[in-house]
């Protein structure tokens, strides 16, 4: 999710109730530890402690990296500036960063796994909890059970899994199934992730992984109030309907206005469309919003075009 979740983000995404816990953008971790200007550009919610949205939804700062020393040497700078938690990424995909052997490259090597949170639950020493996220293996599914175990092994409280590999990339389907595999084989409590994006797919993620818990992550911002839906249909069992389009414009609307209190109004274009971009999963409305202004340069032009489709 990098490029796309900062902590403004953060703070509408979980003004509805729905959200247990967030994650930063991942930090990344070469061969240095990082000065904390860094961390609070990633996580500005460490300036004021608790470290939460302003909901009061904790957020959880992430890691990148595959030096084992060099994240341990910035977990406890993490640390030392107030994080209640520490994330690791074993999961991106993108091409350059794995390139750079981190993310999903990790994968291919589930000793350098364990190694990598071994060394971060070890500079935490208990004081704060070290998770992991990571996907069903890089090319191929063979050490899916292998890298959660080297989690576990490493000192891991939890696992995010995202249900497929990294050369599937984002395409569908999202092997669910598979995430079942993985907690049978693991204590740690395990978390599903990947093609959630209706209460149907939901409830199929939940069945066929067996897990108490799943990750949203696109289609958070593709229906901001899928998560608050999920909440209201577990402690209530009624099914809401699927959030309007005028819902999730004043979304954009909100964000629009919170952004240009800080940026300049071409920044905060490029951020609308780009948040535009991601509700077009599932929603031919914001696809035709986004298609008509998507070449729009003026800020308060583009917002109005918004509301007059809304």
């Amino acid at each position: 999710m990098e490029g796309v979740i900062d902590a403004l983000t953060r703070d509408l995404l979980t003004r509805q109730a729905g959200f247990d816990w967030t994650v930063t953008e991942f930090v990344r971790v070469v061969d240095a530890c990082l000065p904390p200007r860094v961390f609070y550009k990633h996580c500005p919610e460490l300036a004021q402690p608790p470290v939460a949205t302003p909901s009061g939804i904790p957020v959880h700062l992430q890691l990148l990296g595959s030096d084992p020393r060099a994240l341990a040497a910035n977990a406890r700078q993490a640390l030392h500036l107030g994080a209640v938690s520490v994330d690791l990424n074993f999961g991106c995909p993108a091409k350059l960063v794995n390139r750079h052997d981190g993310g999903a490259a990790l994968l291919r090597q589930p000793e350098r796994v364990y190694q990598a949170v071994k060394a971060v639950a070890d500079a935490l020493d208990g004081e704060i909890p070290v998770t992991a996220k990571i996907r069903l293996g890089f090319s191929n599914r063979r050490l899916a059970v292998a890298c959660a175990q080297a989690t576990e092994a490493g000192g891991a409280t939890h696992l995010v899994v995202h249900a497929r590999t990294r050369d599937e990339g984002y395409r569908p389907p999202a092997h669910w199934e598979w995430i079942g595999k993985i907690r049978r084989h693991v204590s740690i409590p395990v978390v599903a992730n990947g093609d959630i994006w209706t209460l149907e797919d939901y409830w199929k993620a939940r069945t066929l992984s067996g897990c108490d818990d799943v990750m949203l992550g696109r289609s958070a911002l593709a229906d901001p109030w899928l998560a608050p839906r999920i909440r209201h249909w577990q402690t209530t069992g009624e099914r809401l309907p699927e959030s309007s389009w005028a819902m999730r414009a004043s979304v954009l609307q909100e964000y629009a206005a919170l952004q240009r209190q800080h940026l300049p109004d071409r920044v905060v274009v490029s951020l609308v469309k780009q948040w535009l971009a991601q509700m077009r999963q599932g929603s031919n409305e914001a696809n035709q919003n986004f298609q008509r202004v998507k070449r729009l340069t003026d800020l308060d032009h583009l917002l109005d075009s918004l509301v007059v489709d809304a």
